[in-house]
């Protein structure tokens, strides 16, 4: 299969967002290997590491370091990878990395990663783009579900544990995205002020842990910070990264986020992306430095930017090759995949990161046994929702339908029954609505780009139509009446299908595209209208009324380039399921979303089982949660809102999206559940909060001070009939002596823990000296907030079962 490049400026935003960071030369230190081969490099073989390279014919990678073979040094693939190896084939979809950190396990973060090395690695890859760690801020944010957590202790913690899994395998990986990059919207615009308490305490954690981790490099954002490009700050990439945290890797821009040559002079390295106003021949090596290439060589050779500064940035990457032994004569060997271990990996991630989030009545998990006539409505369960879409989306080897899975479960004795419920597909758009008339197939040829079509629709009633594309080829967007586009092609998966409300009469619908270099662009424009989609829903009230139990499945679409409009689930699916709880009071919802929504419905469930967007395991994983063959072992890193008039950034468009490409995090460090508990306000599910199919208890807690922080030891008992798991959750109230703003109590440790029924442990969870500590921004360091601490043991943000204190002060200390 041929590489694939999308082409057209105006697919900006579904382009692959790809990074890397490097080894940094300290004044005065030894010269390496990596120094040494610099010097005999001419500047043209220099400047071909700082920028990445793009080459049409070959499928290996999306982009490319050509390599000075002359030097043995080899030529250098990367890829994106945040839930699975993104090259455009088949590969391991894992779970969205947002239930990998809901399952609040290092362990299983590392294995994880060591999935996405070892990958990574099959496919001929060195780098893989990944983690993403930046904070959930927002919660309607498009990429939630691809990093971790609104808290920086959990983000920290899974982060460096997936960095330590991925490196073992010998692939470098690079964290992304360097920093502030908490929304889709206007994100290549926004400047993002924030203060520096803010951003050392709540967003930089994770970079943090990544770095000391070891991560071969850094990506850097869109956005600006505090007035200046992330790519191109120097107190984020020298001062913060490079001194503060003593980064040794090199840096690398998101796609296109390179705004000027001298960023190399600001602790910029390398450059990812192209000049997409111009045409990409169909076949062959393209360069890809805008600011890094001929505009570099030519301030070299003028001496604007010393050739020192060049050699420093290259220097960084040679170096963490040869890090990684690619330098080597005797190169480390590439593993063969392993498809099942791999499967298998994401199965547990699966069920160890699924949030039961009510279960009235123990109705969970269902006997196999004694399920006789099943209803299972909803299109997720006919064509699973494996992976979240944009740049992370991945081709899975192969995925069961959770329909599938069910009847396997349930065996031949039982009757399943199916119905749709919300139609995303409907039917291709009647002549008679579009004018001029639009017939589909062949769009644009190989290579091509531009509008496709410029026109006229018109809807014969008001009320939420769903606009639906089928594309093969190629990408592009949608524009009805000039509003948000709506993105299509493979990029996102075979069919887009995006709700909008429209009025009767007739609308303005533009259609931009580009295809790929090797195949001409196809589109089969559809829609689903209000009668259809009703008549969905009244064949899925109707299986579900003559079910003895019926299982919802509802999702969202999750996206890079852009922001959820709302947190309802999109389309009719609320009203669906209000119709179906109102139909058969034993309703189960399954939900496979990417971040917080809100549930109008929740209280007519029977429960609702969170499975994210669950890799390609999830059917088989969904299925043993349902019937008890697994434990739903997640608990949520994120707050879930009653409304979205009660969210940290509701109300107040400054903090988001922002007015006149200005955003202000101006709730300062009261973001996720420590806003909710500054301004009082009642979540619809806490940060931290996951039921379990047993229960727990907590007894006798003790605390130490130690050299490092302190210890908190607590007997946790299982006072159920099966074996669970529980995450013991660590706070910290504020410090008496601190006359600045503080959290009511912010994380401090956690631990997991598996207990047979009636089994008790005895847990200790370490709090690292750090928790202590606030920025002292007068003093640029970190500093301990004494005093006596309270110390809050409990289940969740808002579930305290214990309490103690600890002295923060050192002995012998004031």
């Amino acid at each position: 299969m041929k590489r694939r490049i999308w082409v057209p400026a105006v697919l900006v935003t579904v382009l692959a967002l790809l990074s890397l960071d490097v080894a940094p030369a300290s004044p005065g230190r030894t010269e390496s290997r990596a120094d040494r081969l610099v010097a005999r490099m001419t500047l043209d073989e220099k400047l071909s590491f700082v920028h990445w390279d793009y080459d049409t014919t070959d499928p290996t990678a999306k982009v490319y370091l050509p390599g000075v073979p002359r030097l043995g040094i080899p030529k250098l693939r990367a890829t994106d990878g945040p839930a699975g190896v993104t090259i455009h084939r088949p590969a391991l979809a894992m779970p969205a990395p947002v239930a990998l950190a809901s399952s609040f396990d290092e362990g299983l973060a590392e294995k994880y990663g060591q999935v996405l090395g070892r990958e990574g690695r099959a496919f001929g890859q060195d780098v893989i783009f990944a983690p993403m760690v930046n904070g959930i801020r927002v919660p309607q944010a498009g990429r939630n579900f691809e990093t971790f957590s609104e808290d920086p202790l959990v983000t920290a913690r899974t982060a460096a544990a997936e960095v330590k899994g991925i490196q073992s395998q010998g692939l470098m990986a690079t964290v992304k995205h360097y920093a502030a990059n908490t929304q889709e919207n206007n994100r290549m615009g926004v400047d993002v002020k924030v203060d520096e308490r803010t951003l050392q305490e709540m967003e930089l954690p994770g970079f943090e842990a990544a770095v000391d981790a070891g991560a071969a490099s850094v990506m850097c954002a869109y956005n600006k910070v505090n007035g200046e490009p992330a790519c191109g700050n120097g107190h984020l990439l020298d001062g913060i990264l490079r001194e503060q945290m003593k980064f040794q890797g090199w840096v690398t821009s998101d796609w296109m986020a390179t705004h000027s040559t001298d960023a190399i002079t600001k602790g910029l390295d390398q450059e990812l992306g192209i000049d997409v106003a111009v045409a990409i021949p169909p076949g062959g090596e393209v360069p890809g430095g805008k600011y890094f290439g001929d505009k570099l060589k030519q301030a070299v050779t003028d001496g604007t930017i010393p050739m020192e500064v060049l050699d420093r940035s290259v220097s960084r990457i040679v170096g963490q090759m040869d890090r990684f032994g690619l330098l080597d004569e005797n190169k480390p060997p590439r593993p063969a995949r392993d498809v099942a271990g791999g499967t298998r990996v994401a199965e547990e991630v699966a069920e160890s990161g699924a949030v039961l989030l009510r279960n009235q009545d123990g109705m969970l998990p269902l006997d196999a046994a004694t399920t006789d006539d099943l209803a299972v409505i909803g299109p997720t369960a006919r064509t699973p929702k494996v992976t979240g879409l944009g740049s992370s989306y991945v081709i899975p080897d192969a995925a069961t339908a959770p329909l599938d899975a069910i009847k396997k479960k349930l065996g031949g004795g039982a009757h399943v029954s199916y119905a749709e419920g919300e139609d995303i597909e409907g039917e291709t758009i009647p002549a008679s609505a579009l004018n001029p008339a639009f017939t589909g197939g062949t769009v644009l040829q190989p290579a091509k780009s531009g509008v496709i079509y410029d026109g006229k629709l018109t809807v014969p009633e008001d009320g939420l139509y769903r606009i639906a594309a089928r594309v093969t080829g190629g990408n592009g967007a949608i524009l009805i009446d000039g509003g948000e586009p709506i993105s299509i092609g493979e990029v996102f998966g075979k069919l887009t299908s995006v709700p909008l409300k429209l009025t009767a009469g007739t609308h303005t619908i533009k259609i931009a595209g580009g295809a790929v270099v090797d195949q001409p662009m196809t589109l089969d424009l559809r829609w689903v209208t209000p009668a259809k989609a009703q008549e969905a829903i009244d064949k899925a009230v109707a299986t579900a009324r003559q079910a003895s139990t019926a299982v919802v499945f509802a999702y969202d679409d999750g996206a890079e380039g852009g922001d959820r409009p709302s947190l309802s689930l999109p389309g009719r699916q609320d009203e669906l399921i209000k119709a179906v709880t109102a139909a058969n009071p034993r309703t189960v919802v399954v939900l496979n979303t990417g971040s917080s929504i809100t549930m109008p419905w929740l209280d007519k469930t029977r429960a609702v089982l969170d499975m994210w967007y669950p890799g390609q395991a999830g059917a088989e994983a969904t299925a043993d949660l349902l019937f008890g063959d697994a434990e739903p072992g997640g608990r949520l890193t994120q707050t879930f809102p009653a409304s979205e008039q009660a969210t940290p950034v509701a109300g107040d468009p400054e903090r988001y999206p922002g007015v006149d490409g200005v955003l202000r995090q101006s709730e300062g460090i009261h973001t996720g559940y420590r806003w909710y508990d500054h301004k009082d306000v009642k979540p619809l599910f806490p940060f931290g909060f996951g039921l379990s199919y047993t229960s727990f208890a907590y007894e006798k807690p003790t605390v130490r001070r130690t050299a490092d922080g302190f210890d908190v030891d607590v007997t946790v008992r299982n006072t159920g009939d099966r074996q669970g798991s529980d995450v013991v959750q660590v706070y910290l109230g504020p410090s008496p002596r601190l006359r600045l703003d503080q959290a009511e109590k912010a994380l401090a440790g956690y631990r997991k823990v598996e207990l047979a029924p009636g089994e008790s442990r005895r847990v200790r969870i370490h709090v690292a000296e750090r928790a202590l500590q606030y920025w002292d921004t007068s003093a640029d360091g970190w500093k301990l907030a004494g005093g006596e601490r309270r110390v809050l043991i409990g289940s969740s943000s808002d579930r305290i079962r214990l309490s103690a204190s600890v002295q923060a002060d050192r002995p012998g200390k004031p």
